[in-house]
């Protein structure tokens, strides 16, 4: 006679439970059937998803889905107007600082219309950005841990949309106000994403979106996420240390040609200004600034890591 210690048989009996549940009758359990579904509804999940983040992708770059994302209320055509603003007045101080010159007038106006208005709404969307991926781990251990309380998942939202700083705040406030006026979680996470076009609000849709679909335990994957948003933001704050000294020699570099002809100029003016008053000159001009902006692009794509 053989002995069997109590965990062997309680093992051997799990084994047979297993192996009765997977296959009764040569067909497939219902246990099989509910992970099957919950596949298939998580498949079909992520690429609506796609879909939508892909069509709306298209839009980031206008000027009224960046006055969004940065957090402005005026208007398009108010923004426009401000460009004309800018840019008739860098035309006119180019027109009549370089001698009445035309070309010199229309580079001004071009800038001040299309360049400079569009460089400062760019860095404060990315400066708004880049506060709501700071907050949004904190928010993230908010919402979980008044999910772990038995809090629902709409009530933890206020929470986080009355406690938050700004941006923060605000961002979910407008996700609380469309769900109190009905609209579907799916639809308010789109509005969020295309407010705030990043990765990290993206996994956040797809934690979300995946949990009202095929259920699970939402804190469980909710802190796993606040992981891995602080996990990024540890890695791209040492990759911003370590590319610190290679911006510091790119911005020095980049500097350099203006400040020599700034000190040239005051040196011996007549001699600078002969760039601007002879063809020789402007053809000489003409041809550094084409050099200089492949330059800079260049030494920023060499500096510039996207994590």
């Amino acid at each position: 006679a053989f002995s069997v210690s109590p965990g062997n048989e309680r093992a051997a009996k799990r084994a047979r439970e297993v192996v009765a549940t997977k296959t009764i009758g040569g067909k497939r359990s219902k246990h099989d059937d509910l992970n099957a579904k919950r596949r298939a509804a998580t498949q079909e999940s992520l690429r609506e998803m796609a879909r939508k983040q892909k069509k709306s992708r298209r839009n980031l770059l206008a000027v009224k889905a960046q006055l969004a994302q940065a957090g402005l209320s005026i208007s398009e055509q108010v923004f426009w107007l401000i460009s004309g603003g800018v840019g008739l007045v860098l035309g006119l101080g180019a027109f009549f600082a370089l001698g009445m010159n035309p070309i010199a007038g229309v580079i001004g106006a071009f800038v001040g219309l299309f360049g400079l208005p569009r460089w400062i709404l760019g860095m404060l969307v990315k400066g708004r950005q880049k506060k709501f991926v700071t907050q949004l781990a904190d928010g993230l251990d908010i919402i979980v841990r008044g999910v772990k309380s038995g809090l629902p998942l709409n009530q933890c939202l206020r929470i986080v949309a009355s406690e938050s700083p700004e941006p923060l705040r605000t961002e979910f406030q407008m996700v609380v106000d469309g769900q109190a006026m009905g609209v579907q979680l799916d639809q308010n996470m789109q509005r969020l994403y295309d407010r705030m076009p990043l990765p990290e609000v993206n996994f956040f849709n797809i934690v979300l979106i995946i949990q009202q679909k095929t259920g699970g335990n939402l804190s469980e994957s909710l802190g796993n996420l606040s992981l891995v948003l602080r996990s990024r933001k540890l890695l791209r704050e040492k990759v911003s240390a370590l590319s610190a000294e290679a911006k510091a020699s790119a911005m020095i570099i980049g500097s350099l040609p203006f400040i020599v002809m700034v000190l040239v100029y005051f040196v011996r003016p007549d001699y600078m200004m002969l760039l601007f008053t002879t063809p020789q000159g402007k053809l000489i001009l003409v041809g550094a600034a084409i050099m200089m902006s492949s330059g800079i692009m260049i030494m920023r794509s060499m500096i510039n890591f996207r994590i």
